[in-house]
């Protein structure tokens, strides 16, 4: 209740000092430059230029604050060691830890499966739900996973992975389906390489209600006269979808495919929550996670976190620029 109460009083007290602070800054740049008197044309100029940046300066001061100054720090304690400037030692130590080239590897499966997997079911699903008549239910209950946290999500999973010896009764849904099936349960999170397809299903399971609700709409975006053009020409509903419509949403399609590869590198919280890295799952954020947090060692932690934004900062360029071409 106390914490219930705390949160409230939280919310309250930001939109108020929300709403204080611009209405005092504007109050404020009005005294600066009154709109009136024999310089009003000349303040008003002068006050709306400078405004927006009354509205932009909180935003950039948390951004300085919880962004660009974690990085700067960042890469000071990837190139350091005990305070003292070491060069490039933490990135050749990093690239000789077996447990990095584990976690690169995996890593490159999440990269390779989740996005791919993800945005095809989304595309599939986009056109079938658009095709029959309670669609938006069925659009309801394929999204209604992205509203759940990954932490959430991965608790959910775990339960269907679950296993107990043979002798007990199975809680676990996959397992209860295969003893029912008169076959041994399976520790599924400790089989090599599989258990990290099991992980990457969960995050395929959140992605695909994203993935739908942007092709959904490409795909409504699309001109009838172009589809009832190819339908006079004899095509079928298969080269219709394949060869008319996919294509005219290619654009759509890089977007979406290039926002769940960015989640995907900096995906932690289903490893952390269901494996903790074990059995050969490990990823760079929980490696990352371990060195700092575990380990107590920032600078080989940071050493990672510098890697994982080297690796996501092409493709975030690369996806701004796509989304910039498909709003012109």
């Amino acid at each position: 209740m106390n914490q219930i109460l705390l949160a409230g009083i939280t919310i309250i007290v930001g939109v108020a000092g929300c709403l204080a602070y611009f209405w005092l800054s504007n109050l404020l740049l009005d005294r600066v430059f009154p709109p009136r008197g024999d310089n009003a044309a000349h303040n008003l100029r002068r006050s709306g230029r400078i405004r927006p940046w009354l509205f932009l300066a909180p935003a950039i001061l948390f951004l300085g604050i919880y962004l660009v100054y974690p990085v700067f720090a960042s890469l000071w304690l990837a190139f350091s060691r005990g305070g003292e400037f070491v060069g490039l030692d933490n990135f050749v130590w990093l690239a000789g830890d077996p447990k990095f080239r584990e976690s690169l590897l995996n890593n490159l499966l999440w990269l390779v499966f989740v996005p791919t997997m993800a945005t095809f079911i989304g595309l599939i699903a986009a056109q079938l739900t658009d095709a029959v008549k309670w669609g938006a239910i069925a659009k309801s209950l394929i999204f209604m996973p992205m509203a759940i946290s990954f932490v959430g999500a991965a608790v959910i999973w775990k339960f269907i992975y679950e296993f107990r010896a043979e002798e007990l009764a199975q809680i676990g849904l996959l397992n209860a389906i295969v003893t029912s099936l008169s076959f041994a349960p399976k520790a599924w999170l400790t089989l090599p390489v599989w258990n990290t397809f099991f992980l990457m299903i969960i995050m395929v399971w959140m992605q695909a209600g994203f993935a739908m609700v942007l092709l959904s709409a490409a795909l409504r975006g699309i001109p009838d006269e172009t589809v009832e053009a190819a339908i006079l020409d004899g095509a079928s509903p298969w080269q219709v979808f394949w060869r008319i419509q996919v294509p005219q949403i290619r654009g759509t399609i890089l977007v979406v495919w290039t926002t769940i590869t960015i989640m995907v590198l900096k995906i932690f919280d289903i490893v952390f929550a269901i494996t903790n890295g074990q059995w050969g799952t490990q990823v760079l954020a929980n490696m990352m996670y371990d060195w700092s947090f575990r380990a107590g060692d920032f600078n080989r932690g940071a050493t990672i976190a510098i890697v994982i934004m080297i690796a996501v900062l092409p493709i975030m360029v690369w996806n701004i620029r796509n989304a910039s071409r498909e709003r012109d």
